[in-house]
């Protein structure tokens, strides 16, 4: 990856649909595309309509992503395929497993915004907007001198409402034509066109450094548009949209009453013109429920004609028509009628005569069948009478509530009497007739001609679902009255494609291209409410025009799903958000901490790094231009400082013409008809129609502008927000780079201060380093009170802005320094104290580290360059650094050893401890997993991509440097290999013992560190095949110095300590020869190297190094010769003293070859030689000094690893490689030879014959026939001392599979392998048992001590629980004899390969030990009982890696 590049990866999982979730990512970025844990290992294709090189975007056109492999081989763990991201808007992705869609989601990709002759860069966070009402702007050539407030008050965008010509109520947002610029703008001797104002619109951003951008209204129309009138069919009308005829009629009932109230005649019935109190109200209710309901009898639209429905039943009857095929699931019940007529529905006369059958044919018996009928279907129409009943009720309610707020609240327009201008509620659709009455209005509702144009008003409605379109059949909103109606815009019916609507998709295309031909981007006008699958394809139409094209849009979904959807979909780049919206201070504070930036102190990310969730990027408004003003609800003196806490926002930040210049009331978008003032820098506040920095707060946001653009360039992404009190916020902006920071206090006038009570106690606050300030107040002038001017708009004359700013704290007005600067060990703090802070007024401090702490930080970011080009920026040269620091990092690294790696980067607490030292613990949280680097790393994994900084952990490294020191002093403190790397290599046992560790934390000190068995086990995957050659070699010279009585150590006890009390341990020692003289180069040189005995008699006193020397060749030689004549011992000390749980018996140990069969056997019923090595301990359950899994005969993997090793020393001896042909045994008083080629053919002879359970139950050499209980797999064991334990399934055979495959025939073999797989694995690992077996229990808890044999103080240990180092063997049995079985089904078994690591890879990353437990309970449940990392886990998993 080139350095510089930004690179995000989006790891993909199995049927994770992600499209409620926002992913934004920068042109420039690399998009990758990784293969999660559940889709590795199969055949996954990714797919996205972002366009290839050269191509055109097309939002149907898929197509698939190829995959890297930067390994060169197929690895589904590493592989990736990727986008380059160079062109913006919104795209999707989705992917494939063998041609079926599994998940997928979107990404959006912002566009790059470009002002200025020369084309500079704007990013989105410093977008500082202002909104016209473009209607108010008066005659075009006028346009610059209102425009110019924006750019003089620092604005670098304008957002103007719609241009075209307006409807006829003159609503910015009802538009009589889309494609017309409006009328207004031009004058008798000019008409305005679309090129003057595109004109304008560059000029703007060349010379004045601003774009603009402008609204969209795509889901209405205003309702004399003179081509709706041409073209009814774009809207929802009664021809094409019939569901809509009961609300029409009520409606219409509805005007009717209008009119009556109007004229008076309600007034006897207590509704007066004037509604002034409840009582009106509920006579209003009175008069619709007793009059007007029963009147226009609307539940007749969706019931059924009774006599017309008996009569038609009657006569199918008569004639005999019969339908004897009844379906109990199938009722009657009501078929609307699609044209919505009243009693026009139907039954299904098929389910009537099923379910209405005659006894006879007789008339009576007609007749009574006719009157069953005739009685449900009135039940039918009782249902839909109840039904619109409850319609009605809402409908009601809604009607009332509206009256009230539009005639009685105090917050509400108080539109006065009722009128046929101002009606009782809004029309819900347009009536283009003369009046008539309500039954022949109605008639005119089956006149085509004229229905088509009754058409739906557009609206709102109070929490619907966005995503439906209220419109259309199945919603009942219209006929409920749930519609905040816009009576002067038709809602408009586009249908689903183009072709549904064909003028009207046209005709909005048109209106797109030149919008964005002229602008630089647009806001998506109720975007909630506009067809989604509109917009998509208008915006695409959008962006073929002008790729970097802004969008912004306005949600009112209440859910941050919801937002995604439409942010997704459509590519949205900043979401409107309303700092009006905020109650008091603290929530606006809230919201800029929630909008704008990272917190102060984040973590530096790598610029490879996973694709996060992100929040929709805000455009942060103080005052949108369709609410309230805000002096009406709060006060004159808070526009300063709610201004300036939302500038402070990492994001676009925004306002709206008219709150700067403090006008007292909302500029109407409906009745407002005065035009904006124009800029006279000469201008008097009394000026009429001028303004200048002395109006308002607009030198003040002049100051609040730049400062927001200034941060945004400059790196200021790093947002702290305090609460200082209830009126007061500090909001912090942190530049991570230089380590400057702006800190703007502000105090908020939520409340008016001349009639409010506002504390004159301050908090004091302690601010870093060195600072100057700026301070901006609110000021009260001698001006005359506000009059609303006739022509211009105007605002408060007698408030202005003070501003003092780049001024020493000593020159304050509003603080002063309290006392003397403190200097603590690490930093720099000044106390300071607000004096004269009062509501409305605004400091800002601009602090900078002391000098010295910023050289400091400075050489630091040097220093680190070498990790990443990130650190370049804010770098200082060191010249006076230490020796040391002149080393690359890499150079110290590439010199330590495994035991230098060991105690840098792990060490768990027990292996500290046993220096005296321990963890790093974290107060209030835990200690880290371990005391080398990987223990913070673990935590620093989880915690840095979420920038989680309440984690405890970022917590203790800001209160102090005690993990720091902690980290430093460890190291320095561990004198040799970490202070000074050593390259010595390893020779004695006692470090092996260091390197080696069986699982942590529970084998990590002590003589249960290190056992024999575990560590052969382990070695060939960590130490073989990661080409740990030279580690590898030592640790089996070593372990060959231990050999005493033909075994090697269980447990080694630095081999003084040692106890030979398995028979495993000794032929996993061999493999591992056998594998070193395979793998390493020149390998059977090994065999030729000296080893020191320990011990040269059974009986020998442990003999120091030199003593007596052998080659390797000669010891392997003694393992062989002692098996084949016997070994049975007891072992040194027997007793509590070496085992408290061990019966005596069981101390006795006995191992050997069968002479008949070749095969490995010893052990007895009262010690267990194996792996599976669980000794009883509960004398409650009477199972102490009882193994629980003996394996005594001859085990499994024992005489696979035994026939391995016989054969390899016989393809030795075949090339003179091993001076021994066999082995010598006394029998009958003669020395006799077995020779390895004997032996070997013994065993290959009897193995199936006597391990595999064969699938026909008569076959003559099971001996144990009844026993069997599962056919077709290998036994677990030969010769048991209990025979049952022989049959059991357990995946000790998959090992015998792996190291010697030629004893088994591949059809079986792999038979065997599918009832391993289907019984045995588990997620992670391999259960110990099958779960059928009658003492199978999958829940490991050693702590449990109760009366339960199989249980009690983890009996079970091998009897269920799933172990994970089986599972590597059974899964290279599986690549092994797939490969023979065919090509086709080792493709498969790859697959389940690759699936199954994919787990482990998982648990990998997510565990804070980054290793792999020692087993699970059943199906992968955590086991608080396991090791949480072992070593074997995480070799046999290597090996099956290298295998692949």
């Amino acid at each position: 990856m080139p350095h510089g590049k930004q690179t995000r990866v989006l790891h993909l999982n199995e049927m994770e649909k992600l499209e409620k979730t926002l992913f934004r990512l920068e042109q420039g970025f690399e998009l990758q595309f990784r293969l999660g844990p559940t889709l590795q290992g199969k055949h996954v294709t990714v797919y996205t309509n972002y366009p290839a090189s050269g191509e055109i975007f097309d939002r149907h056109k898929f197509r698939p992503l190829s995959w890297h492999n930067p390994t060169g081989r197929e690895d589904d763990s590493d592989k990736y395929c990727k986008l380059d991201l160079q062109i913006s808007g919104s795209y999707r992705y989705y992917f494939s497993l063998e041609h079926e869609k599994s998940g997928g989601g979107y990404i959006v990709v912002d566009p790059i915004l470009r002002v200025g002759a020369d084309n500079h860069v704007l990013p989105l966070d410093c977008v500082t907007l202002q909104t016209f009402l473009a209607k108010c702007l008066g005659p075009f050539y006028e346009w610059e001198d209102r425009l110019k407030v924006a750019k003089e008050s620092g604005y670098n965008m304008i957002h103007l409402t719609p241009l075209q010509k307006l409807g006829r109520s003159r609503s910015s947002y009802s538009l009589a034509d889309q494609l017309e610029v409006n009328p207004d703008f031009s004058s008798p001797n000019f008409k305005c066109t679309w090129s003057d104002i595109g004109k304008l619109v560059e000029k703007m951003k060349n010379e004045w450094n601003m774009l603009c951008i402008t609204d969209v209204v795509y889901n209405h129309t205003a309702a004399n548009s003179e081509w709706l009138k041409v073209h009814p069919e774009c809207s929802y009308n009664l021809i094409n949209s019939p569901h809509l005829k009961p609300a029409w009629v009520l409606d219409r009932a509805l005007w009717h009453l209008t009119c009556s109230v109007a004229g008076g005649k309600c007034t006897d019935r207590g509704v007066p013109p004037s509604i002034e109190n409840d009582h009106h109200l509920n006579c209003i209710r009175k008069i619709i429920w007793e009059d007007l309901y029963p009147r226009t009898k609307l539940w007749e639209f969706f019931q059924v004609d009774v006599n017309k429905a008996v009569q038609q039943f009657k006569t199918l009857l008569t004639q005999g028509t019969k339908n004897t095929k009844s379906d109990p699931n199938k009722h009657l019940k009501i078929i609307q009628d699609p044209k919505y007529r009243r009693l026009g529905c139907t039954v299904d006369m098929d389910t009537a005569l099923a379910t209405f059958i005659p006894h006879s044919n007789g008339p009576a018996a007609i007749e009574e069948c006719c009157n069953w009928f005739r009685k449900r279907i009135e039940e039918l129409n009782a249902e839909q009478f109840r039904q619109v009943n409850h319609h009605q009720e809402q409908a009601v309610n809604c009607l009332v509530e509206n009256v009230v707020y539009e005639r009685l609240a105090g917050h509400g327009p108080k539109l006065g009497p009722v009128t046929r201008k101002y009606p009782l509620v809004t029309r819900y659709f347009t009536y283009p007739f003369e009046d008539q009455t309500l039954e022949e209005e109605e008639l005119l509702m089956h006149q085509s001609d004229k229905a088509c144009h009754f058409m739906a008003h557009n609206g709102w409605v109070m929490g619907d679902d966005p995503l439906r379109n209220f419109a259309e059949p199945g919603s009942n909103v219209y006929l409920r009255r749930e519609l905040i109606c816009w009576g002067d815009s038709v809602k408009l019916r586009y249908g689903k494609k183009p072709e549904d609507c064909p003028y009207l998709w046209a005709h909005m295309k048109k209106y797109t291209e030149i919008t964005a031909k002229y602008f630089h981007g647009i806001r998506l006008d109720n975007c909630h409410s506009t067809p989604i699958h509109v917009a998509e394809y208008m915006l695409d139409t959008a962006r073929k025009l002008r790729a970097d094209f802004y969008v912004v849009a306005e949600l009112f979904t209440g859910s941050e799903e919801l937002d995604n959807i439409f942010v997704n979909t459509l590519g949205i780049n900043s979401l409107i958000r309303e700092a009006m919206s905020a109650y008091n201070s603290h929530e606006e504070g809230r919201l800029v901490y929630r909008f704008g930036g990272e917190p102060v102190g984040s973590f530096v990310q790598p610029r490879l790094r996973p694709l996060m969730p992100a929040i929709a990027h805000a455009l942060f408004m103080d005052i949108t231009h369709d609410n309230e003003c805000p002096i009406q609800h709060r006060s004159a003196y808070d526009a300063l400082p709610s201004s300036m806490i939302v500038s402070m926002a990492s994001c676009a930040t925004g306002s709206t013409r008219g709150y700067d210049e403090l006008v007292p009331h909302q500029i109407s978008v409906v009745t407002e008809e005065r035009f904006y003032a124009k800029w006279n820098p000469s201008a008097t506040p009394l000026t009429p129609g001028e303004v200048n920095f002395q109006t308002g707060i607009i030198g003040g946001r002049l100051a609040m502008n730049r400062l927001h653009q200034e941060l945004a360039i400059k790196g200021f992404i790093q947002v702290y927000v305090d609460q200082v009190d209830e009126d007061i916020v500090a909001v912090t902006r942190h530049c991570p780079n230089t380590h400057q920071s702006v800190v703007a206090v502000s105090r908020t006038a939520f409340k008016d201060p001349k009639t409010s009570f506002y504390s004159k106690e301050v908090p004091e606050m302690c601010i870093p380093g060195n600072q100057t300030c700026s301070e901006k107040l609110t000021r009260l002038k001698k001006f005359n009170p506000y009059e609303k001017d006739e022509h211009a708009i105007n605002g408060l004359p007698n408030y202005t802005v003070e501003i003092r700013e780049h001024i020493q704290i000593k020159e304050s007005k509003i603080i002063k320094q309290a006392g003397t600067a403190i200097k603590g060990p690490n930093e720099f703090v000044q106390e300071i104290e607000f004096e004269n802070l009062t509501p409305g007024s605004v400091i800002i401090f601009r602090v900078s580290l002391d000098p010295k702490a910023q050289e400091a930080v400075g050489v630091l970011r040097n220093h680190l360059i070498q990790f990443s080009p990130h650190f370049k920026s804010g770098s200082l040269p060191d010249d006076h650094s230490a020796p040391i620091l002149k080393t690359l990092f890499s150079s110290i690294a590439s010199k330590l050893t495994l035991a230098d790696l060991n105690q840098v980067l792990y060490r768990c607490d027990a292996e500290e401890q046993e220096d005296g030292g321990g963890c790093y613990n974290i107060p209030n949280w835990s200690s880290l997993k371990y005391a080398g680097l990987q223990g913070l790393i673990s935590v620093m994994a989880d915690i840095r991509p979420k920038n989680d900084l309440g984690h405890p952990f970022c917590d203790n490294l800001r209160s102090g440097d005690w993990m720091i020191d902690y980290v430093s002093d460890r190291l320095i403190s561990r004198a040799g290999a970490c202070a000074e790397v050593s390259e010595q290599s390893i020779h004695s046992l006692t470090a092996v013992c260091h390197i080696y560790c069986s699982g942590l934390p529970h084998f990590s000190s002590g003589i249960f560190r290190c056992w024999g068995r575990d560590t052969f086990i382990a070695l060939r995957g960590l130490m073989l095949v990661t080409g740990r050659h030279l580690e590898a070699r030592n640790i089996i010279l070593a372990f060959a110095g231990t050999l005493r009585h033909g075994l090697i150590p269980n447990l080694l006890g630095q081999g003084i300590h040692a106890r030979y009390n398995c028979r495993d341990a000794v032929w996993w020692w061999l493999q591992c020869i056998q594998d070193y003289c395979k793998i390493v180069p020149n390998g059977t040189d090994i065999l030729r190297c000296p080893v020191s005995r320990m011990y040269p008699k059974d009986d020998s006193c442990p003999q120091s190094a030199g003593t007596l020397d052998q080659p390797l060749y000669e010891v392997i030689q003694e393992a062989m010769q002692r098996h084949m004549e016997g070994i049975q011992f007891r072992e040194r000390n027997a007793g509590p003293q070496i085992d408290r749980n061990m019966r005596d018996e069981g101390f006795n140990v006995t191992a050997g070859i069968n002479h008949e069969t070749g095969f490995v056997c010893g052990g007895n019923r009262f010690n267990c030689g194996t792996w599976m090595d669980k000794m009883g301990e509960s004398e409650r359950a009477r199972n102490k000094g009882i193994p629980a899994t003996p394996r005594d005969g001859s085990a499994v993997e024992i005489v696979g690893l035994c026939k391995s090793t016989v054969r390899w020393l016989l393809e030795l001896s075949k090339k003179n490689e091993f001076p021994y042909h066999g082995v010598t045994v006394k029998r009958h008083g003669k020395e006799e030879t077995i020779t390895y080629d004997e032996w070997n053919r013994k065993i290959q002879g009897h193995f199936e014959k006597l391990f595999f359970v064969s699938e026909n139950p008569s076959d003559p050499s099971e001996k144990y026939p009844n026993l069997v209980h599962k056919r077709g797999i290998y036994k677990d064991s030969y010769g048991a001392s209990s025979p049952w334990c022989d049959y059991q399934l357990r995946p000790n055979f998959t090992i015998a599979m792996v190291v010697a495959p030629e004893m088994f025939t591949p059809e079986r073999a792999w038979k065997a392998l599918e009832v391993a797989e289907k019984k045995l694995l588990g997620p992670l690992g391999m259960k110990t048992l099958d779960p059928d077996d009658m003492v199978y229990c999958g829940i490991y808890d050693n702590a449990l001590d109760n009366d339960n044999y199989n249980v009690a103080r983890g009996f079970n240990y091998h009897q269920g629980p799933e172990w994970l180092w089986p599972i590597g063997y059974f899964l290279r049995a599986k690549l092994y004899f797939s490969k023979l079985i065919g090509p086709e089904m080792y493709a498969k078994t790859v697959f389940l390969v690759k699936n199954v690591l994919s787990r482990h890879y998982v648990h990998l990353e997510r565990s804070s030990w980054k290793g792999l437990p020692e087993l699970t309970n059943e199906n992968g449940q955590y086991c608080p009982f396991s090791c949480e990392s072992q070593a074997w886990s995480i070799a046999v998993i290597l090996e099956v890696l290298y295998d692949l």
